[in-house]
């Protein structure tokens, strides 16, 4: 079995693969003050709780976009089973031309979303990746990463949004998209301005990707993307719980040698 893991901003994301595909995803909290015993234990209950054991482990790919727990969690996995780990960075190869400024600077998320959604479908597409702030890169016909926005996610703009006024109130963003427009409560006004905001915000890039990338661009969303803004969205989006980690797999099958 090959491990992948993906460590972003609020959530590390694990899975385990074989020649017949996934055998199981499971998500912890990326916490800043684990140690490396702490992610040890935690990812051997992972594995425990969907049946697999640290010496099914017979390789290892790591993204991070966290650099302070890059390390814990490197020397987690080296406790759990003494195989080869890969990190998602300069010197592994990914099938994807990079025409950046500095190609260092991508986040490993969406590298790895880009190359699982051409592995499953056609150029030009768009990555979208919701994590605390949400990123959406594009890939041209040509099959190179070219570009995009970051903008802050959904959750982190309601949080900041009530933290820093006297009488609005905290919502649950997981609630169906709103058919209207027109709130009647304080509660309601926000929930809608949430989803139905953040959904214009999105189909607004998403014409302005099409018109640089050509009408036929392809939308992927991973990541803790709400299902109702999702829903509210004009724009088609197929949405990949497991792209990220699907594009650590198929990296991972690129270096293994």
């Amino acid at each position: 079995m090959v491990l992948t893991v993906n460590i972003g901003n609020t959530n590390l994301t694990i899975g385990g693969y074989e020649a017949d595909g996934q055998k199981f995803c499971g998500c912890l909290h990326s916490d800043p003050l684990a140690t490396a015993d702490e992610y040890a234990l935690l990812i051997r209950e992972l594995l425990a709780l969907y049946g697999c054991a640290p010496g099914q482990i017979e390789g290892a790919i790591l993204g991070s976009v966290v650099p302070m727990l890059t390390s814990r969690v490197l020397e987690a996995l080296r406790r759990l089973s003494p195989v080869r780990v890969l990190t998602v960075g300069p010197g592994l190869k990914s099938g994807l031309k990079l025409r950046l400024d500095n190609p260092a600077q991508l986040g490993a998320e969406l590298l790895c979303g880009a190359v699982a959604a051409l592995d499953e479908g056609r150029a030009p597409l768009v990555v979208i990746h919701a994590d605390t702030a949400i990123s959406v890169m594009a890939v041209n016909d040509r099959r190179e990463l070219v570009g995009g926005v970051i903008l802050p996610g959904p959750q982190l703009a309601l949080r900041s949004l009530v933290q820093n006024t006297a009488q609005l109130p905290q919502i649950d963003l997981a609630r169906r998209a709103p058919a209207s427009v027109l709130g009647t409560s304080t509660e309601v006004c926000l929930e809608r301005g949430m989803i139905l905001g953040t959904a214009c915000l999105l189909d607004g890039l998403a014409a302005r990707f099409c018109a640089e990338l050509g009408p036929q661009t392809v939308f992927y969303a991973t990541g803790s993307l709400p299902a109702c803004v999702r829903d509210a969205c004009a724009t088609p989006i197929l949405y990949r719980e497991s792209l990220v980690l699907d594009g650590l797999y198929r990296i991972w099958q690129r270096n293994r040698k």
